[in-house]
């Protein structure tokens, strides 16, 4: 996922967490935030519960690597906070990409191939 549409700065992560609407699944929680720009903006986090650094950065690797093949079938303008849970250290890449999938079904964010433009 290419950094101009990640979500960076501590200040935009705490506007969605705060403001935003949340979906919870076993391993990831989805916080989603309409963004006034229209633009698509990702962040990821995994907090300490999920485990020491090594497995936190993997963890966040794992689920950016799994967003970026779903980005284009993501809906444009909206901030998106996805957390970590502690179960997603043992779980599969193709769980935490059906994960990933359910969360923005629910959340009405899930372009299907028709749909895109």
């Amino acid at each position: 996922m290419k950094r101009n549409y990640r979500l960076t700065r501590s200040n935009d992560f705490q506007r969605v967490r705060q403001s935003g609407k949340s979906y919870a699944h076993s391993l990831i929680v989805l916080i989603k935030l309409p963004n006034p720009d229209g633009l698509l903006k990702i962040g990821v986090s995994a907090g300490k519960a999920v485990g020491n650094a090594v497995t936190r950065n993997r963890a966040k690797r794992r689920m950016r690597a799994s967003l970026s093949s779903l980005f284009t079938n993501i809906q444009p303008g909206w901030d998106l906070v996805f957390l970590a849970r502690k179960p997603i250290s043992e779980a599969a890449f193709e769980e935490i990409l059906a994960a990933e999938i359910q969360l923005l079904k629910r959340a009405g964010l899930f372009l299907e191939e028709s749909e895109r433009e």
